[in-house]
């Protein structure tokens, strides 16, 4: 399978290097940063296995040549950051993006300068900004407000303009709205990144309510957000997953992500353990959350290992590479974590199936099915997986496996993640020579052996969260699940 996420790889060894060694940046309106589009152009033209996969050669060609144009006329940090984006976004890949994560110091501080956030968690619920935690510090925002207006700006237009920003694969928008959320779940929210692109804020906002109220609110730098954030959520090598035994017999495992690349957490055993204590406790179902996770290991398949009762042979979609060995020019541009995907050797085979693409049988015996086997003791009891469009990677891949195989009933929201298949795998970092900027540049794509459509995986049981569940602190789709396993 191809499984990961970008999101929290600051930590390694090759991001690390990326904030060591960055040139004097030239922000001023007047520099000329257009000869970065030649190293991006030559860079994913060489590198990237899904740059046509949703656009045409035609179509990237004009693309770049705006972006060109852009750069090299007067304009400010933000200004070329949403043309950039806007190109970056056009891919329509969900591992393609201008990374916060994986840049250094400097240019994190030039894409968040200032007091510009919003002083509230708040979800996208059918098209409505719906406030899910109050940030200001006293109290001005209540669950379930909805925000109408941002200094007279509707909100449904700030969302139709974050939308094009916003990384995905394909036309999955759900995913799109999904990052433009502020979940208060991550060190650099995508929301709080791009809003100041599309509606210059600074010190305070107007916001103006449903209910007719319009509170004047100071902003949030981003310090003051990330202050807000869970004491836990950066816990490194601690278990960042929860599993509860409620009363009424049914196992709640919470696992808010799988990006586990860089801890020393023996997730493996842990899980492994988790699963099979089911079974001799006696439990009467098992719920696993996966909302708001985008993906990284595979460690559902974990999961799948103690659900199954005979070894699951499951469609292995072929790896493709567009490149053997990286060209020493673009060498200097580029970072990752594993030396080795700089050159597959002959583990990059030629292929006529694909032309233009080389066979990647690193990870696989280059065989039509791919196989999970049964492991530990098997639980036989009804299973929930609690989706959403976050979903879009590993954790969308488990999605489709469950699925198909009928080993569990999906609940919640269609995932993110594309059926026509993804990019991932194994990345690099491409830091752009004038501007600093770094761009996440995904290495192996997935392909379906039959034709698929442009879609997310559809859940079993659709159910949707309201601006009221939020005021009163419900959760419709653990309720939902819960309901059906007792139902069993």
């Amino acid at each position: 399978m191809i499984a990961s996420t970008r999101r929290r790889f600051l930590s390694l060894s090759g991001a690390a290097a990326l904030a060591a060694g960055l040139p004097p940046l030239a922000f001023a309106g007047d520099a000329d940063w257009s000869g970065d589009v030649d190293v991006l152009d030559d860079a994913w033209s060489t590198l990237h296995p899904g740059l046509l996969r949703y656009q045409t050669r035609e179509d990237l060609d004009a693309r770049l040549a705006r972006l060109r144009a852009d750069w090299a006329a007067p304009g400010t940090f933000r200004d070329r950051l949403r043309a950039l984006s806007r190109v970056t976004a056009a891919v329509r890949c969900g591992h393609t993006y201008p990374s916060p994560y994986n840049a250094g110091e400097p240019i994190r501080a030039a894409m968040y300068p200032d007091r510009s956030l919003v002083p509230f968690a708040f979800r996208w619920l059918e098209r409505r900004m719906v406030v899910t935690a109050d940030q200001s510090g006293v109290g001005l925002f209540r669950l379930g407000d909805v925000i109408e207006t941002i200094d007279g700006r509707t909100t449904e237009s700030v969302l139709l303009d974050l939308i094009p920003l916003a990384r995905a694969d394909g036309s999955n928008d759900a995913k799109r709205i999904s990052l433009m959320e502020m979940r208060g779940d991550d060190r650099f929210e995508t929301f709080d990144l791009h809003l100041p692109l599309i509606l210059p804020l600074k010190d305070s906002a107007v916001f103006g309510l449903a209910d007719g109220r319009r509170i004047e609110a100071p902003l949030l730098t981003l310090a003051e957000r990330q202050a807000a954030r869970p004491a836990t959520d950066d816990a490194g090598d601690a278990n960042p997953w929860t599993l509860d035994k409620g009363v009424d017999g049914i196992a709640r495992l919470t696992m808010p992500g799988w990006a586990l690349y860089n801890s020393s957490f023996d997730w493996r055993a842990w899980l492994g353990g988790a699963m099979d204590d089911l079974t001799g406790d006696g439990a009467r179902g098992l719920i696993v959350d996966l909302r708001g996770n985008e993906g990284g290991l595979d460690c559902g398949d974990v999961i799948l290992s103690r659900l199954l009762d005979r070894d699951l042979a499951v469609d292995a979609q072929q790896r493709w590479v567009r490149y053997r060995r990286v060209p020493d020019a673009l060498r200097p541009h580029l970072s990752t974590w594993d030396d080795s995907f700089y050159d597959w050797g002959d583990q990059a085979q030629v292929s006529t199936e694909r032309p233009g693409f080389l066979r990647l049988t690193r990870w696989d015996d280059g065989g039509a099915t791919s196989v999970i086997k049964a492991e530990g003791r098997r639980f036989a009891g009804k299973v929930c997986v609690l989706c959403d469009a976050s979903n879009s990677s590993a954790t969308f891949q488990f999605a489709q496996t469950v699925k198909d195989a009928g080993l569990a009933t999906l609940v919640g929201q269609t995932t993110g993640g594309n059926r026509r298949g993804i990019n991932g795998g194994a990345f690099f970092f491409l830091k752009l020579p004038a501007s600093g900027i770094v761009i996440d540049l995904p290495l192996i794509a997935a392909f379906p052996a039959t034709p698929q459509p442009d879609a997310g995986i559809e859940p079993d049981l659709a159910v949707a969260t309201t601006a009221e569940d939020v005021r009163l602190g419900r959760d419709p789709q653990m309720a939902a699940a819960t309901r059906l396993i007792l139902s069993a």
